[in-house]
């Protein structure tokens, strides 16, 4: 791979070591979105994420997406404008 990882690749790699998720989804979703807000050629700008971690135990909904946003502040920097997750604990997921 040549330097720079793409944003799908960052997003997965930062969330695995942060979460540690036993399931863990990141879906472009860019193509959906060509000619709205935010999208640009090349993609990589809409994102849908499914993750199941034990780091969400104990959590409202509200501070589970906080918390990935959080990680993924850098992503944004980056380029990504939208933002769709689904996140669940073991249990949950089940």
């Amino acid at each position: 791979m040549n330097g720079t990882p793409t944003l799908r690749d960052w997003i997965e790699g930062t969330l695995a070591d942060a979460l540690a998720p036993t399931s863990l989804n990141v879906i472009d979703e860019s193509h959906l979105h060509a000619g709205h807000a935010g999208a640009r050629p090349g993609g990589e700008t809409h994102f849908r994420l499914d993750v199941v971690s034990a780091a969400f135990e104990g959590r409202s909904r509200v501070d589970r997406h906080r918390l990935v946003n959080g990680l993924l502040a850098q992503a944004f920097e980056r380029g990504l404008h939208a933002l769709a997750v689904k996140a669940r604990t073991p249990a949950e997921a089940a």
